[in-house]
């Protein structure tokens, strides 16, 4: 008999034999009847048990055990889907022989985040944990068909790569067959060039960023969800672009969960130096500390009914050297960030796009070209004006479901103190 998941046994009518399969959820051990809760991929299923030679089969598998049950549904608008099974058969898959280091079967789980990250193979299972990986799934997903709808193709560009280049001393060194190698922190430079292309990009992949701290916002590698656009007039088609992208990946996730964000057709805006002025910060600040993005945040809600805000018009020493000045005032540049909530979670902007434009920022900057020679060539054989954005899916997912720690949204953390599991 096929087997069948925990969702599908509402569409089986009263009476029919079904098989499921899955891990020991909960044990309840009564004197006249005993209760199985099964656990699969989907959700619960209930088992009840009166036989006494099954109850006494049951009673020697412990919690996480893997059965297989063929059963008689039965309807019960108490158990879970509004059915439950009866007259089981159960067949033994895979016993477990060790104890558990911390219970699955409530509904949040009392370990600490550390003792959940050392045996991340138990707790992800738990249906908290997994709904947020699964959150997490919604929203690549709605990334991935937002963009396609706007005519952007996927790539993958390397994670390996020559020269640390694009932000500093904050990368992951690695022997490269006898010669220096880096892990990628972003795939910026790639993705620019691809829009020499397909025009337009997008790439949902790992980063690297080996920076000290040891934050509840922090990764040493994340998710990142890159796109590139070319053919625009600055970055207000930019953010656009992410402002549909965004509404995409929202619908996507809504049917994963009860979290809804505000959001219209369209994101409130300010510039940077409004936004200083919201936030109670000197005229002469360079960037948004996390309280200012917090006020901003509040602010966004309060004036506009938005979960949202971009910031616009960054200065121009605070953001890369590839980033196109604001022509009216080259102080200012082309870029901005998104807010959600008070958080920081969307970089992006325009770039720029003419030769000449790259060899004066980088001089000026006191850079080479040498090490840049690959990624120039691509404006030297002629670049459309572009501009793109980076998400961190963490981050995201964290700051849409409330979770606190970027850590409970990564099945596998890797931090400052964190290379296992």
């Amino acid at each position: 008999m096929q087997r069948i998941l925990s969702t599908d046994l509402a569409g089986v009518p009263a009476g029919e034999t079904v098989t499921i399969a899955g891990w020991v959820h909960r044990r309840r051990l009564l004197k006249s009847v005993a209760f199985l809760i099964i656990r699969d991929a989907t959700g619960l299923s209930q088992v009840v048990v009166t036989d006494p030679p099954t109850r006494e089969q049951l009673e020697r598998l412990p919690e996480e055990s893997v059965v297989e049950i063929t059963a008689t549904v039965t309807a019960n608008e108490q158990a879970p889907h509004g059915v439950e099974l009866t007259g089981p058969a159960i067949r033994e898959l895979s016993r477990v022989t060790v104890p558990l280091p911390f219970e699955l079967h409530r509904p949040t789980l009392t370990a600490g985040l550390p003792a959940q990250l050392d045996h991340a193979a138990l707790a992800l299972r738990h249906p908290a944990r997994a709904a947020g990986l699964r959150i997490a799934a919604a929203a690549a997903k709605g990334f991935r068909e937002s963009l396609e709808a706007q005519r952007f193709v996927e790539i993958q560009t390397p994670k390996i790569v020559g020269s640390a280049t694009e932000s500093g001393a904050n990368v992951f060194a690695l022997d490269y067959f006898g010669r220096p190698g880096y892990l990628a922190q972003s795939p910026q430079f790639y993705k620019q060039l691809m829009v020499g292309v397909f025009e337009r990009v997008f790439e949902v992949g790992p980063v690297f960023r080996a920076e000290p701290s040891d934050t509840a916002r922090h990764l040493a590698q994340y998710t990142s969800l890159d796109a590139e656009m070319g053919f625009i007039t600055d970055h207000r088609d930019v953010m656009a672009a992410l402002t549909r992208t965004i509404i995409g990946m929202l619908a996507e996730i809504g049917g994963h969960t009860e979290v809804t964000a505000a959001i219209g057709t369209e994101i409130p805006h300010v510039h940077f130096t409004e936004a200083l002025r919201i936030a109670g910060a000197p005229d002469g600040e360079p960037d948004l500390a996390p309280a200012h993005e917090r006020a901003l945040g509040e602010w966004a809600r309060r004036e506009h009914g938005s979960d949202f805000l971009f910031v616009t018009g960054y200065p121009m020493r605070k953001r890369p050297f590839y980033t196109h000045p604001d022509p009216a005032d080259p102080t200012w540049s082309n870029g901005f960030d998104l807010l959600f909530r008070g958080l920081e979670i969307v970089t992006g902007g325009q770039r720029l796009h003419r030769y000449e434009d790259y060899v004066t920022a980088l001089t000026a900057r006191g850079e080479s070209l040498e090490p840049y020679a690959g990624y120039l060539d691509g404006f030297r054989f002629g670049m459309p004006p572009h501009g793109g954005w980076a998400i961190g899916l963490e981050r995201f997912v964290a700051r849409l479901t409330g979770i606190a720690n970027v850590r409970e949204t990564t099945a596998f953390p890797r931090d400052l103190n964190r290379i296992t599991p």
